[in-house]
């Protein structure tokens, strides 16, 4: 599982994150406004994905903010399992991209 490509985490939870995000983002953002943001990066890193096409992207400094606003996507205790979810997603990516 730690072992996947960007392209093959990509391929895995892009899907659910599209859906996930948004939801996330209305039902927390009131009292977890750093989802705002988790938001807006997730929106650049499709961006940019995308704009990629079978190029890595560069998504360094992105999947660095993530790192500092969600305390290493430290999941609050007192939010869904689709929060988690999506921390969980996005954590999985940026090991990807590194890895």
């Amino acid at each position: 599982m730690n072992n996947l490509t960007y392209n093959e985490a990509k391929k895995k939870h892009f899907q659910t994150l599209k859906q996930y995000v948004p939801i996330v983002e209305r039902v927390h953002g009131g009292s977890h406004p750093e989802f705002h943001t988790v938001r807006e990066l997730f929106d650049v890193i499709m961006d940019k994905t995308k704009e990629a096409g079978s190029k890595k992207p560069e998504l360094s400094e992105e999947f660095s903010r993530l790192r500092e606003i969600t305390d290493n996507y430290k999941v609050p205790g007192d939010v869904c399992e689709s929060y988690e979810a999506v921390y969980n997603m996005l954590a999985e990516l940026d090991n990807a991209y590194h890895a």
